[in-house]
C-alpha cells in the first residue's frame, strides 16, 4: 500500500510540474479593405495592453479585400487582448484624425466600443487545452 501511495504522489508531482499546454489561436478578420500597407496583428497580455508590445504577433503585407485569417501558434493559456491595425502608411503607428482612428483596426467587441477600450471589454481566454477561434470585423474610418 505504501508503494502505491508513493507512486501516486510521485505521479501527481510530475503533473504539477508539467508546463502549461499551448494551443493555436486562429483569428478571422472580416471586412478587410484593399488599402495596401500591412495588417499588424498582436495578442497582448494585461501588462502589454494598449502598448506597442505583444506576446504574439504577425504581419500580413498588402492584404486583399475580404476575409484574412491569422494564426498565432503555440499560445500559452490565459487572458489576452487582440489588437489589429491596418497600417496603410507602414509606419507602425495608428494614424489619428481629430482624436479618432485614421486607419483600419480591430479588437474583440470592437463594434461596441465608444471610447478607449478597457481590458475587461476586449479580453478573451485561451483555454488550457485545445485551439481557439475568433471572428472579428475590421473597422475603417469613413
Amino acid at each position: 500500500m505504501k508503494k502505491i501511495i508513493v507512486a501516486a504522489v510521485a505521479a501527481l508531482s510530475c503533473l504539477a510540474a508539467a508546463p502549461a499546454l499551448a494551443g493555436d489561436v486562429t483569428v478571422t478578420l472580416t471586412g478587410v479593405q484593399a488599402r495596401g500597407g500591412q495588417l499588424l496583428a498582436a495578442l497582448q497580455t494585461r501588462d502589454q495592453f494598449l502598448q506597442p508590445a505583444g506576446a504574439y504577433g504577425d504581419i500580413v503585407r498588402n492584404p486583399e479585400a475580404g476575409t484574412v485569417t491569422v494564426t498565432f501558434r503555440d499560445v500559452a493559456p490565459g487572458d489576452y487582448s487582440l489588437s489589429v491595425l491596418h497600417d496603410v502608411d507602414s509606419n507602425g503607428q495608428m494614424k489619428l484624425e481629430d482624436g479618432m482612428p485614421g486607419e483600419g483596426w480591430a479588437m474583440v467587441n470592437g463594434p461596441s466600443l465608444r471610447a478607449v477600450p478597457t481590458w475587461d471589454q476586449v479580453k478573451f481566454t485561451v483555454p488550457a487545452s485545445g485551439d481557439s477561434r475568433l471572428t472579428v470585423p475590421m473597422i475603417y474610418p469613413r
